[in-house]
Parts: structure tokens; C-alpha cells; sequence
């Protein structure tokens, strides 16, 4: 995904269509007098609604639509017609997409399956024609209902991968990398320190025809919950996943400290976070022997299984695979 593609943040305009407006009419017809009411209902306003499309990854083609406006309901007419419902409009949008009240933050809907449809704005009720109204005491009513109005606000809508398994850890720690090792993605690698600027999504096959989704997700830095680098923008695909897979590299100066500072960053943008399953891998595993091995062992954190890796040689690749689908499905 280039970067400037991938959009998972965007603020929309809705208003849904007013309900049509109720006929006040009354019977016409030639050597008839006095015909009693016949007027029609006015027909609903056209929706907006969310539809989930797992074709899509990106929030890209609503970057520009910044309006979105439904048809109104057409007014009722004589001999009891009903008036025409507004034409509904149906917005694609990708799995994982969160709508949320722009003023108030409140969340709306979210749209995690294929096909699923979510009224976002409804459209107004059209209004009862005069014929509701009739009665043997109100045998000419005069009246009908006006039709009540649209769902009218901005709405922001936000993009979480939706994958089995995240990569976490600070930039350079190789998980672009193995990202293309382990699956058909092919991310953009860059030696400077912000590597991977957008997520990245890979399918990894695995034994009989299985595979599991991991998403690559821009390297954290201290003080990303705070808004420092990339932020909290990429923080909340994390939410996302069922296993986060913590990534440091063999040459850390201190593994154990990383690894509790890259928690602690989870923790403080959403301790919920710090329930789910953790993996940790040691990348760049090729540069250590045996007996440095062996006494790295004895200082990693006793709170999560780790595996050493390496994405050149291929060391631990299978290890780790089989550890993720355990995981994923215990």
C-alpha cells in the first residue's frame, strides 16, 4: 500500500432524505359529489448506509466525498397513492471501519463482516395522507402529516485493520521484513527510522491450506500514546488484532527494558490492550551462537514465550508460525 493511498481517517458530512409530506385531497370523479378523502402517505427519505466490502482496504474513495446528501421522499397524491421513497445510498467501506459522532465521539456502528448493512443516517417518515384521518365525526378531514425530517451531521469514520496477529515493536526491528518473508505482501523497506509509514497487511500461508492475517503496523517510538511520531494514529489498528507479536532485534542494548516500554506505550492508549495473547520474537537471531543464545535466555521477560528468529536464514520462521497458529487457536 503506498502511503498516500492508504487513508484510514475520514470526516463526512451526512444528511439522509426527508420524509415526503401527506396528501390533503379528496375524491373527484364525475357525477360524484362530495367525494370523501383520498389523500396518499408521503413516501420515506432515503437512507445513508454503510456497507462492508472486504475488497476494500482504505478509506481513499470517501477522502473527497465530503458531502453526502440522500434523496427526499416524495409527497402523497389523490386516490390514496403513496409518494416515492428517497433513493437510499449505500457507502462501501472496508472491514474494521468504526463510525463515530464527530462532536461528540460517541460511537455509532461498526462494520466488521462482508455485506453487512448499517443504517448510518435514516431517512425521515413521510407523512399520513387525509384519509388517516377520517373519522364519523371528522368526515372531511382537511389535514395530513408533513413529513419529518432527515439525520443531519458530520461523522467521522475510522479505519482498524482487522488481522490475527500485530506486529509491535520500535522502528527497524524487522517486522516489514519478515512480513515479506512470511507471507505474498511486499512492504516497502527503507533504512531510515520510520520504516514502514503505513500498515501493511500480509495473508501467511500455513499447513493443509490454512493461513492467518498479520498486519505490520508502523514502528512505536516512547511517547507514542502521548502523540509523539506517528502516534495514535497507527496505535488503534493494534485494538484489531487477536495476538500482538512484539519484535526486537538480537543487537537491542537491552531487550527486556524495550520490550516493557513498547508494553507500557500499549498500555497507556488502551490497557485493554495488555489482555490479549503476546508472542516475542528476537529478530536479526543469525548473528548469535549457541552459548549467546543461552544466556540471552536468561534475561528475557519471564511474562511472555519468546522465539528467536531471523528472517535471512530462516532460522525459527516455522517455529514461530506454528506458535501463532497454537495461539490463534487455542
Amino acid at each position: 500500500m503506498a502511503d498516500n493511498n492508504f487513508i484510514d481517517y475520514v470526516k463526512i458530512s451526512c444528511k439522509s432524505g426527508n420524509g415526503g409530506a401527506g396528501s390533503v385531497h379528496f375524491h373527484q370523479e364525475k357525477f360524484i359529489d362530495k367525494g370523501g378523502p383520498d389523500g396518499g402517505d408521503g413516501g420515506r427519505g432515503g437512507h445513508i448506509i454503510l456497507k462492508g466490502n472486504s475488497q476494500l482496504w482504505t478509506l481513499l474513495h470517501l477522502k473527497y466525498r465530503k458531502h453526502i446528501i440522500a434523496e427526499n421522499g416524495v409527497a402523497g397524491a389523490g386516490d390514496k397513492c403513496t409518494g416515492a421513497q428517497g433513493k437510499d445510498i449505500i457507502l462501501d467501506v472496508p472491514l474494521g471501519t468504526v463510525a463515530r459522532d464527530a462532536e461528540t465521539g460517541k460511537k455509532l456502528l461498526e462494520i466488521v463482516e462482508d455485506g453487512q448493512k448499517v443504517i448510518l443516517k435514516k431517512g425521515g417518515l413521510g407523512g399520513l395522507g387525509n384519509d388517516h384521518f377520517k373519522s364519523p365525526t371528522n368526515q372531511v378531514p382537511t389535514y395530513a402529516q408533513p413529513g419529518t425530517p432527515g439525520e443531519e451531521g458530520w461523522v467521522i469514520l475510522e479505519l482498524k485493520l482487522l488481522a490475527d496477529v500485530g506486529l509491535v515493536g520500535f522502528p527497524n526491528a524487522g517486522k516489514s521484513t519478515l512480513l515479506s518473508v512470511i507471507s505474498a505482501a511486499r512492504p516497502e523497506i527503507a533504512d531510515y527510522p520510520f520504516t514502514t509509514l503505513t500498515p501493511n497487511l500480509g495473508v501467511v500461508p500455513y499447513r493443509d491450506f490454512k493461513s492467518f492475517v498479520v498486519a505490520d503496523i508502523p514502528g512505536i517510538i516512547e511517547g507514542a500514546a502521548e502523540g509523539k511520531g506517528l502516534g495514535v494514529r497507527f496505535l488503534r489498528h493494534i485494538e484489531r488484532n487477536s495476538i500482538l507479536l512484539f519484535m526486537l532485534p538480537a543487537d537491542a542494548s537491552d531487550i527486556k527494558k524495550e520490550y516493557y516500554i513498547l508494553l507500557n506505550e500499549l498500555k497507556k492508549f488502551n490497557p485493554e490492550l495488555l489482555d490479549k495473547q503476546r508472542l516475542l520474537a528476537i529478530t536479526k537471531s543469525d548473528m548469535l551462537d549457541e552459548e549467546l543464545m543461552t544466556e540471552m535466555k536468561a534475561e528475557l521477560p519471564d511474562d511472555v514465550e519468546a522465539i528467536f528468529i531471523s528472517s535471512v536464514t530462516q532460522q525459527g520462521i516455522q517455529e514461530l508460525k506454528d506458535k501463532i497458529w497454537q495461539t490463534i487457536n487455542s
